[in-house]
C-alpha cells in the first residue's frame, strides 16, 4: 500500500479496535474500485490500470478481508458476547450474517472479474450480475461498517478490560505472522 504524506499512521497491535477501523478504510477503498470498474467499464476490455486495480482489490479481500472477519468473529465478538446482555448480542449476530452474505457476493464478483480479465469481455447478463453484486456489496458494507463503528466498537472499548484488548491484539498479530 502506498504511503500518503500527512496521513494518520495505521494503528498497531496495541490498539486492535483502531486496527479494525483502519481495515474498514482499506475495505472501503478496495470496494470502491470493484464497484466503479463494474459500473463504468461494461461493454469493453478493461484497461491495464483497471485490471491491476481489480486484481489488487480481489487479492485484498481474499487475504485481508478473511483476516478481518477472523479478527472479529474469533477474537472480538466472543469476548463481547461474554460481557453483553442477551438483547445486546443481536447486532453481533447480524454482523456475522453480514460476513456470510459478503462472502457469497465476493465469490460472485471474483468469478465474474476473473472471467472478464481472461476473456476480455463479459456477456451483458454477466455485466448486470457484476453490477448488481458490487452494488449489493456496497450497501452491505456501508451498513455493516456503520454498525460496527457507531455501536459495536465503542461498546467493546467500554466493556472489555485492558487484558482482553491486549489478547485481541496478540491474536490479530498471530494471524498476520
Amino acid at each position: 500500500m502506498a504511503v500518503q504524506i500527512g496521513a494518520r499512521p495505521d494503528c498497531g497491535f496495541d490498539d486492535p479496535i483502531g486496527m479494525l477501523k483502519d481495515c474498514h478504510r482499506r475495505i472501503e477503498r478496495f470496494l470502491h474500485i470493484l464497484w466503479v470498474v463494474a459500473d463504468r467499464a461494461p461493454g469493453r476490455i478493461l484497461t491495464p490500470e483497471e485490471k491491476s486495480a481489480v486484481q489488487a482489490a480481489v487479492n485484498y479481500f481474499q487475504l485481508g478481508g478473511k483476516r478481518h472477519t477472523a479478527d472479529e468473529e474469533e477474537s472480538l465478538f466472543p469476548r463481547m458476547r461474554a460481557q453483553l446482555a442477551a438483547d445486546e448480542i443481536e447486532e453481533i449476530g447480524g454482523l456475522v450474517a453480514d460476513h456470510r452474505s459478503a462472502a457469497d457476493l465476493h465469490w460472485t464478483v471474483d468469478t465474474l472479474y476473473a472471467k472478464w480479465i481472461e476473456l476480455d469481455r463479459l456477456i451483458p447478463e454477466d455485466e448486470l450480475r457484476l453490477q448488481k453484486a458490487t452494488r449489493e456489496m456496497k450497501i452491505l458494507y456501508v451498513a455493516h461498517i456503520q454498525t460496527e463503528e457507531v455501536i459495536v466498537f465503542p461498546r467493546a472499548a467500554r466493556l472489555l478490560d485492558m487484558q482482553a484488548i491486549a489478547a485481541i491484539g496478540e491474536e490479530i498479530r498471530f494471524r498476520r505472522e
